[in-house]
Protein backbone atom coordinates (compact mmCIF):
# COMPACT_ATOMS: atom_id res chain seq x y z
CA UNK A 1 0.00 0.00 0.00
CA UNK A 2 1.32 3.56 -0.78
CA UNK A 3 2.21 5.91 1.84
CA UNK A 4 -0.35 9.02 2.38
CA UNK A 5 0.95 11.83 0.22
CA UNK A 6 0.42 15.35 1.74
CA UNK A 7 -1.89 18.23 0.68
CA UNK A 8 0.67 21.03 -0.87
CA UNK A 9 -0.08 24.28 0.20
CA UNK A 10 -0.24 27.29 -2.25
CA UNK A 11 2.54 28.40 -3.83
CA UNK A 12 3.71 32.42 -3.03
CA UNK A 13 1.94 34.54 -5.28
CA UNK A 14 3.11 36.68 -7.96
CA UNK A 15 1.57 39.89 -5.72
CA UNK A 16 3.64 39.21 -2.35
CA UNK A 17 6.81 39.16 -4.89
CA UNK A 18 6.01 42.57 -6.35
CA UNK A 19 5.81 43.61 -2.88
CA UNK A 20 9.55 42.59 -2.19
CA UNK A 21 10.65 44.63 -4.93
CA UNK A 22 9.37 47.32 -3.79
CA UNK A 23 10.32 47.26 -0.06
CA UNK A 24 13.32 46.53 -1.38
CA UNK A 25 13.67 49.72 -4.38
CA UNK A 26 12.18 51.67 -1.48
CA UNK A 27 15.47 51.60 0.59
CA UNK A 28 17.64 52.99 -2.32
CA UNK A 29 18.91 56.69 -3.04
CA UNK A 30 18.11 58.09 -5.69
CA UNK A 31 20.01 57.50 -8.98
CA UNK A 32 20.42 53.44 -7.66
CA UNK A 33 19.75 50.28 -9.72
CA UNK A 34 19.90 46.63 -8.65
CA UNK A 35 21.68 44.17 -10.33
CA UNK A 36 21.03 40.35 -9.13
CA UNK A 37 21.68 37.55 -11.48
CA UNK A 38 20.41 34.19 -10.29
CA UNK A 39 22.41 30.97 -10.62
CA UNK A 40 23.37 28.88 -13.39
CA UNK A 41 23.56 25.45 -14.31
CA UNK A 42 27.11 23.70 -13.13
CA UNK A 43 28.68 20.75 -15.03
CA UNK A 44 29.02 17.62 -13.02
CA UNK A 45 31.26 16.17 -15.46
CA UNK A 46 31.58 16.54 -19.10
CA UNK A 47 27.96 16.21 -20.62
CA UNK A 48 26.14 16.04 -17.16
CA UNK A 49 25.09 18.76 -14.62
CA UNK A 50 24.34 18.90 -11.08
CA UNK A 51 20.58 19.62 -10.51
CA UNK A 52 20.24 23.23 -10.70
CA UNK A 53 19.20 25.21 -7.32
CA UNK A 54 18.05 28.92 -7.86
CA UNK A 55 19.94 31.62 -5.86
CA UNK A 56 17.88 32.14 -2.84
CA UNK A 57 17.71 36.03 -2.74
CA UNK A 58 17.36 35.77 -6.04
CA UNK A 59 14.24 33.48 -5.88
CA UNK A 60 13.28 35.69 -3.28
CA UNK A 61 12.80 39.00 -5.46
CA UNK A 62 11.28 36.66 -8.35
CA UNK A 63 10.56 33.21 -7.90
CA UNK A 64 12.22 32.12 -11.12
CA UNK A 65 13.49 28.71 -11.21
CA UNK A 66 14.87 29.12 -14.49
CA UNK A 67 19.02 29.38 -15.05
CA UNK A 68 20.86 32.28 -16.16
CA UNK A 69 18.43 35.11 -15.27
CA UNK A 70 18.94 38.73 -14.35
CA UNK A 71 16.64 40.62 -12.65
CA UNK A 72 17.12 44.65 -12.81
CA UNK A 73 15.39 47.05 -10.49
CA UNK A 74 15.10 50.66 -11.13
CA UNK A 75 12.97 52.54 -9.15
CA UNK A 76 11.22 55.71 -10.77
CA UNK A 77 11.63 53.89 -14.62
CA UNK A 78 8.60 55.22 -16.39
CA UNK A 79 8.68 52.34 -18.80
CA UNK A 80 8.49 49.98 -15.45
CA UNK A 81 11.03 49.40 -12.53
CA UNK A 82 11.04 45.63 -12.25
CA UNK A 83 13.00 44.19 -15.76
CA UNK A 84 13.89 40.13 -15.89
CA UNK A 85 16.23 38.38 -18.30
CA UNK A 86 15.82 35.01 -19.05
CA UNK A 87 16.84 32.08 -21.69
CA UNK A 88 16.41 32.59 -25.39
CA UNK A 89 13.58 30.57 -26.70
CA UNK A 90 15.13 27.65 -28.94
CA UNK A 91 13.33 25.14 -30.06
CA UNK A 92 16.41 22.74 -30.93
CA UNK A 93 17.40 23.26 -27.18
CA UNK A 94 14.27 22.69 -25.99
CA UNK A 95 13.47 19.55 -27.43
CA UNK A 96 16.59 18.25 -25.60
CA UNK A 97 16.83 20.87 -22.04
CA UNK A 98 12.79 21.25 -21.47
CA UNK A 99 10.48 24.42 -22.32
CA UNK A 100 11.86 27.68 -21.36
CA UNK A 101 9.67 30.54 -20.27
CA UNK A 102 10.92 33.26 -22.92
CA UNK A 103 10.73 36.79 -22.18
CA UNK A 104 6.52 36.29 -23.34
CA UNK A 105 6.07 33.86 -20.59
CA UNK A 106 8.25 35.39 -17.41
CA UNK A 107 5.66 38.33 -18.06
CA UNK A 108 3.02 35.99 -17.96
CA UNK A 109 4.25 33.99 -15.25
CA UNK A 110 6.29 36.06 -12.63
CA UNK A 111 4.16 40.02 -13.21
CA UNK A 112 7.43 41.60 -13.93
CA UNK A 113 7.11 44.97 -15.28
CA UNK A 114 9.67 44.36 -18.58
CA UNK A 115 11.13 41.07 -19.61
CA UNK A 116 13.72 40.64 -22.14
CA UNK A 117 15.97 37.36 -23.38
CA UNK A 118 19.29 37.06 -22.93
CA UNK A 119 19.88 37.83 -26.47
CA UNK A 120 19.16 41.50 -25.90
CA UNK A 121 20.86 41.86 -22.33
CA UNK A 122 24.11 43.87 -23.40
CA UNK A 123 22.00 46.40 -25.44
CA UNK A 124 19.12 46.90 -23.07
CA UNK A 125 21.44 47.20 -19.70
CA UNK A 126 23.07 50.19 -21.33
CA UNK A 127 19.19 51.71 -21.67
CA UNK A 128 18.22 50.63 -18.49
CA UNK A 129 21.08 52.32 -16.86
CA UNK A 130 21.13 55.43 -18.10
CA UNK A 131 21.95 57.81 -15.70
CA UNK A 132 22.45 55.55 -12.95
CA UNK A 133 25.05 56.90 -10.49
CA UNK A 134 24.96 53.58 -7.91
CA UNK A 135 24.89 49.89 -8.83
CA UNK A 136 23.48 47.84 -5.79
CA UNK A 137 24.63 44.23 -6.32
CA UNK A 138 26.12 40.95 -4.35
CA UNK A 139 29.62 41.82 -4.29
CA UNK A 140 30.45 38.33 -3.45
CA UNK A 141 28.74 37.20 -7.00
CA UNK A 142 31.42 37.52 -10.01
CA UNK A 143 29.15 37.49 -12.84
CA UNK A 144 27.29 40.02 -10.76
CA UNK A 145 30.87 42.09 -10.76
CA UNK A 146 31.20 41.41 -14.05
CA UNK A 147 28.60 42.86 -15.61
CA UNK A 148 28.44 46.37 -13.31
CA UNK A 149 32.60 46.32 -13.87
CA UNK A 150 31.18 46.37 -17.79
CA UNK A 151 28.38 48.88 -17.53
CA UNK A 152 30.89 51.26 -15.32
CA UNK A 153 33.41 51.07 -18.32
CA UNK A 154 31.09 51.47 -20.56
CA UNK A 155 29.47 54.59 -18.67
CA UNK A 156 32.71 56.21 -18.06
CA UNK A 157 33.66 56.08 -21.61
CA UNK A 158 30.45 57.84 -22.58
CA UNK A 159 29.77 60.31 -19.59
CA UNK A 160 30.16 63.42 -21.81
CA UNK A 161 27.59 62.30 -23.97
CA UNK A 162 25.04 60.84 -21.28
CA UNK A 163 25.89 63.19 -19.06
CA UNK A 164 25.95 60.77 -15.88
CA UNK A 165 27.43 57.79 -14.80
CA UNK A 166 27.76 54.50 -12.90
CA UNK A 167 30.34 56.00 -9.51
CA UNK A 168 30.27 53.24 -7.13
CA UNK A 169 28.80 49.60 -6.35
CA UNK A 170 27.37 48.66 -2.90
CA UNK A 171 26.30 45.44 -1.57
CA UNK A 172 22.64 44.35 -1.97
CA UNK A 173 22.76 41.47 -0.07
CA UNK A 174 21.96 43.06 3.93
CA UNK A 175 18.76 44.72 1.99
CA UNK A 176 17.91 41.33 0.76
CA UNK A 177 18.14 39.27 3.88
CA UNK A 178 17.06 41.89 6.79
CA UNK A 179 13.54 41.08 4.53
CA UNK A 180 14.08 37.78 4.56
CA UNK A 181 14.84 37.46 7.99
CA UNK A 182 11.09 37.75 8.57
CA UNK A 183 8.67 34.98 6.72
CA UNK A 184 5.47 35.71 5.39
CA UNK A 185 2.13 33.86 5.98
CA UNK A 186 3.06 32.07 2.62
CA UNK A 187 6.41 31.27 3.42
CA UNK A 188 5.72 29.94 6.68
CA UNK A 189 3.14 27.49 4.94
CA UNK A 190 5.78 26.34 2.66
CA UNK A 191 7.65 25.72 5.81
CA UNK A 192 5.14 23.64 7.82
CA UNK A 193 5.06 21.69 5.20
CA UNK A 194 9.11 21.19 4.60
CA UNK A 195 9.02 20.45 8.27
CA UNK A 196 6.20 18.11 7.32
CA UNK A 197 7.56 16.06 5.12
CA UNK A 198 10.64 15.65 6.86
CA UNK A 199 9.08 14.69 9.86
CA UNK A 200 7.77 11.64 8.01
CA UNK A 201 10.84 10.91 6.97
CA UNK A 202 12.62 10.95 10.13
CA UNK A 203 9.90 8.33 11.75
CA UNK A 204 9.99 6.14 8.93
CA UNK A 205 13.64 5.79 9.54
CA UNK A 206 13.06 5.36 13.22
CA UNK A 207 10.67 2.62 12.33
CA UNK A 208 12.90 0.52 9.68
CA UNK A 209 16.36 0.71 11.46
CA UNK A 210 17.90 -2.11 12.83
CA UNK A 211 21.45 -3.80 12.86
CA UNK A 212 23.22 -5.04 10.54
CA UNK A 213 21.91 -2.05 7.92
CA UNK A 214 24.07 0.88 6.82
CA UNK A 215 24.38 3.94 7.27
CA UNK A 216 23.51 4.78 3.60
CA UNK A 217 20.37 2.74 3.74
CA UNK A 218 18.78 4.70 6.36
CA UNK A 219 19.51 7.62 4.70
CA UNK A 220 17.63 6.28 1.03
CA UNK A 221 14.36 5.95 3.83
CA UNK A 222 14.93 9.25 4.47
CA UNK A 223 15.43 10.40 1.07
CA UNK A 224 12.85 8.65 -0.80
CA UNK A 225 10.41 10.15 1.72
CA UNK A 226 11.68 13.89 0.96
CA UNK A 227 11.07 13.29 -2.47
CA UNK A 228 8.15 11.00 -2.60
CA UNK A 229 5.79 13.63 -0.62
CA UNK A 230 7.21 16.47 -3.04
CA UNK A 231 10.23 17.87 -2.01
CA UNK A 232 13.12 18.53 -3.97
CA UNK A 233 15.22 15.88 -2.17
CA UNK A 234 17.70 17.09 0.74
CA UNK A 235 17.72 20.63 2.13
CA UNK A 236 21.51 19.35 2.92
CA UNK A 237 23.50 16.84 3.01
CA UNK A 238 22.70 14.29 5.04
CA UNK A 239 24.02 13.10 8.38
CA UNK A 240 23.53 9.53 9.54
CA UNK A 241 26.23 8.48 12.18
CA UNK A 242 25.96 6.01 14.37
CA UNK A 243 27.77 4.91 17.33
CA UNK A 244 31.01 7.11 17.53
CA UNK A 245 30.50 8.65 14.25
CA UNK A 246 27.87 11.00 16.07
CA UNK A 247 30.60 13.08 17.34
CA UNK A 248 31.57 14.29 13.57
CA UNK A 249 29.10 17.24 13.89
CA UNK A 250 28.94 17.18 9.85
CA UNK A 251 29.41 13.52 9.48
CA UNK A 252 28.28 13.10 6.09
CA UNK A 253 30.25 9.54 4.73
CA UNK A 254 26.80 7.53 6.03
CA UNK A 255 28.87 4.29 4.98
CA UNK A 256 29.43 2.28 8.64
CA UNK A 257 27.00 -0.55 9.57
CA UNK A 258 24.80 0.05 12.43
CA UNK A 259 25.99 -1.55 15.32
CA UNK A 260 24.15 -3.72 18.34
CA UNK A 261 23.70 -1.09 20.92
CA UNK A 262 24.85 1.90 19.34
CA UNK A 263 22.90 5.08 18.90
CA UNK A 264 22.21 6.72 15.41
CA UNK A 265 21.88 10.42 15.60
CA UNK A 266 20.34 11.36 12.20
CA UNK A 267 20.13 15.07 11.50
CA UNK A 268 18.26 15.55 8.33
CA UNK A 269 15.90 17.56 6.30
CA UNK A 270 13.29 18.19 2.90
CA UNK A 271 13.59 21.60 1.04
CA UNK A 272 10.17 22.26 -0.21
CA UNK A 273 9.83 24.89 -2.77
CA UNK A 274 13.76 26.00 -1.80
CA UNK A 275 12.51 26.65 1.93
CA UNK A 276 14.35 24.10 4.45
CA UNK A 277 13.09 21.51 6.74
CA UNK A 278 16.03 20.80 9.61
CA UNK A 279 15.65 17.84 12.15
CA UNK A 280 17.83 16.25 14.14
CA UNK A 281 16.92 12.63 16.47
CA UNK A 282 19.09 10.40 18.02
CA UNK A 283 17.52 7.01 19.18
CA UNK A 284 19.16 3.34 19.93
CA UNK A 285 19.37 0.73 16.46
CA UNK A 286 18.17 -2.16 18.81
CA UNK A 287 15.13 0.25 19.65
CA UNK A 288 15.91 0.46 23.48
CA UNK A 289 18.47 3.07 25.55
CA UNK A 290 20.59 1.27 27.97
CA UNK A 291 20.96 2.99 31.40
CA UNK A 292 23.97 5.60 30.13
CA UNK A 293 22.48 6.56 26.68
CA UNK A 294 19.28 7.36 28.74
CA UNK A 295 20.65 8.99 31.10
CA UNK A 296 22.88 11.69 28.59
CA UNK A 297 20.23 11.64 26.09
CA UNK A 298 17.80 13.13 29.04
CA UNK A 299 20.34 15.96 30.15
CA UNK A 300 20.33 17.28 25.99
CA UNK A 301 16.42 17.22 25.98
CA UNK A 302 16.10 18.82 29.00
CA UNK A 303 17.84 21.48 27.88
CA UNK A 304 16.50 21.35 24.52
CA UNK A 305 12.75 21.48 25.78
CA UNK A 306 13.50 24.24 28.29
CA UNK A 307 15.43 26.10 25.04
CA UNK A 308 12.07 25.67 22.78
CA UNK A 309 10.30 27.28 25.53
CA UNK A 310 12.45 30.15 25.58
CA UNK A 311 11.79 30.97 22.22
CA UNK A 312 9.73 34.47 22.00
CA UNK A 313 9.55 37.67 21.13
CA UNK A 314 11.80 40.17 22.41
CA UNK A 315 14.67 37.09 23.89
CA UNK A 316 18.14 36.79 21.72
CA UNK A 317 19.61 33.64 20.48
CA UNK A 318 22.72 34.53 22.64
CA UNK A 319 19.95 34.36 25.78
CA UNK A 320 18.69 31.14 24.92
CA UNK A 321 22.09 29.67 24.60
CA UNK A 322 23.37 30.73 27.81
CA UNK A 323 20.21 28.27 29.48
CA UNK A 324 21.28 25.47 27.27
CA UNK A 325 24.55 26.01 28.64
CA UNK A 326 23.94 26.10 31.86
CA UNK A 327 21.66 23.06 31.93
CA UNK A 328 23.81 20.86 29.71
CA UNK A 329 27.17 21.89 32.13
CA UNK A 330 24.86 21.08 34.87
CA UNK A 331 24.13 17.75 33.34
CA UNK A 332 27.50 16.76 32.87
CA UNK A 333 28.43 17.28 36.57
CA UNK A 334 25.70 15.58 37.49
CA UNK A 335 26.94 12.52 35.87
CA UNK A 336 30.16 12.89 36.73
CA UNK A 337 31.40 14.06 33.08
CA UNK A 338 33.18 17.03 34.57
CA UNK A 339 33.65 18.03 38.45
CA UNK A 340 33.26 21.46 40.14
CA UNK A 341 31.24 23.96 40.82
CA UNK A 342 28.65 24.70 38.18
CA UNK A 343 29.34 28.71 37.53
CA UNK A 344 33.11 28.02 37.59
CA UNK A 345 32.70 25.04 35.00
CA UNK A 346 30.92 27.97 32.93
CA UNK A 347 33.21 30.54 33.35
CA UNK A 348 36.29 28.00 32.13
CA UNK A 349 34.21 26.67 29.37
CA UNK A 350 34.72 23.05 30.15
CA UNK A 351 31.49 22.12 28.55
CA UNK A 352 32.97 23.00 25.37
CA UNK A 353 34.90 19.77 25.18
CA UNK A 354 31.59 18.36 25.06
CA UNK A 355 29.14 20.94 23.50
CA UNK A 356 30.85 22.72 20.25
CA UNK A 357 28.21 24.73 18.51
CA UNK A 358 25.58 27.27 19.12
CA UNK A 359 22.08 26.23 20.16
CA UNK A 360 20.38 28.15 16.85
CA UNK A 361 20.45 29.54 13.80
CA UNK A 362 17.94 31.24 11.38
CA UNK A 363 15.92 29.01 8.96
CA UNK A 364 14.36 29.39 5.27
CA UNK A 365 15.34 29.21 2.06
CA UNK A 366 19.20 28.22 3.36
CA UNK A 367 19.22 25.60 5.77
CA UNK A 368 21.75 28.32 7.58
CA UNK A 369 19.37 31.24 6.51
CA UNK A 370 20.55 34.96 6.00
CA UNK A 371 20.54 37.84 8.53
CA UNK A 372 22.73 38.57 11.47
CA UNK A 373 22.79 37.95 14.93
CA UNK A 374 23.59 40.99 16.06
CA UNK A 375 22.67 44.30 15.41
CA UNK A 376 26.05 45.79 16.14
CA UNK A 377 29.15 43.98 18.47
CA UNK A 378 27.50 44.93 21.44
CA UNK A 379 23.74 44.36 20.62
CA UNK A 380 22.26 40.97 19.75
CA UNK A 381 18.89 41.18 17.87
CA UNK A 382 16.19 40.07 19.66
CA UNK A 383 13.50 37.93 17.89
CA UNK A 384 10.42 38.95 16.79
CA UNK A 385 7.27 37.78 15.46
CA UNK A 386 8.03 35.25 12.14
CA UNK A 387 11.62 34.97 12.51
CA UNK A 388 11.85 31.09 12.14
CA UNK A 389 15.15 29.32 14.55
CA UNK A 390 16.45 25.95 15.23
CA UNK A 391 17.20 24.84 18.65
CA UNK A 392 19.70 21.92 18.62
CA UNK A 393 21.69 21.18 21.31
CA UNK A 394 24.04 17.94 21.78
CA UNK A 395 26.64 16.28 23.32
CA UNK A 396 29.39 14.74 22.05
CA UNK A 397 31.51 12.61 24.11
CA UNK A 398 34.74 11.42 22.63
CA UNK A 399 36.61 7.82 23.02
CA UNK A 400 38.96 8.70 25.30
CA UNK A 401 40.11 7.15 28.70
CA UNK A 402 39.24 9.83 31.10
CA UNK A 403 35.45 9.04 29.95
CA UNK A 404 33.55 6.75 31.78
CA UNK A 405 33.27 3.56 29.08
CA UNK A 406 29.67 3.25 29.38
CA UNK A 407 29.80 6.91 28.01
CA UNK A 408 32.13 7.00 25.21
CA UNK A 409 32.24 7.94 21.42
CA UNK A 410 28.34 8.96 22.37
CA UNK A 411 27.19 11.40 20.45
CA UNK A 412 23.15 12.90 21.03
CA UNK A 413 21.81 15.93 19.40
CA UNK A 414 17.72 16.80 19.46
CA UNK A 415 16.55 19.39 17.38
CA UNK A 416 13.08 21.45 15.98
CA UNK A 417 12.21 24.09 14.20
CA UNK A 418 10.67 26.79 16.02
CA UNK A 419 8.66 30.04 14.06
CA UNK A 420 8.55 33.09 16.90
CA UNK A 421 4.93 34.12 17.42
CA UNK A 422 3.29 36.97 18.66
CA UNK A 423 2.92 35.12 21.71
CA UNK A 424 5.80 33.10 22.40
CA UNK A 425 6.10 30.06 18.93
CA UNK A 426 5.05 27.51 17.00
CA UNK A 427 7.05 24.05 16.79
CA UNK A 428 7.06 23.05 13.20
CA UNK A 429 9.03 19.61 13.69
CA UNK A 430 6.70 18.35 17.12
CA UNK A 431 5.54 15.25 14.61
CA UNK A 432 8.85 13.52 15.44
CA UNK A 433 8.90 11.86 18.58
CA UNK A 434 11.67 12.47 21.11
CA UNK A 435 10.68 11.81 24.87
CA UNK A 436 12.20 8.09 25.24
CA UNK A 437 9.26 6.43 25.90
CA UNK A 438 7.65 7.42 22.34
CA UNK A 439 10.79 6.88 20.64
CA UNK A 440 10.75 3.69 22.28
CA UNK A 441 6.74 2.74 21.25
CA UNK A 442 7.43 3.95 17.64
CA UNK A 443 10.20 1.90 17.11
CA UNK A 444 8.22 -0.96 18.59
CA UNK A 445 6.04 -0.79 15.56
CA UNK A 446 8.48 -1.50 12.92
Amino acid sequence: MLAEILPRPAPVAPAEYRQRRRVLMAQLPLGAAVLLPGASQVTRSRDSEYAFRQDSDFYYLTGCTEPDALLVLVPGRDAGESILFCQDRDPLLEAWTGRRLGAEGALKVHEVDQAFENSERSSRLRELLQGCETLYLPLENGEAMALAETQFAHAQANRRRVGTAVRGFVDVASLIHEQRLVKSEAELALMRHAAAISARAHRRAMQAVRPGMHEYQLQAELEHEFVYQGGSGPAYSTIVGSGENACVLHYIENNSPLQNGDLVLIDAGAEFELYAGDITRTFPVTGRFNDAQRALYEVVLRAQEQAVQAVRPGISLADIHAGVVQELTAGLIELGLLEGELEARIQDEAYRRFYLHSTSHWLGLDVHDVGTYRLDADTPRLLAPGMVVTVEPGLYLPDESDIPQEFRGMGIRIEDDVVVTSTGNEVLTSAVPKQVAEIEALMAKK
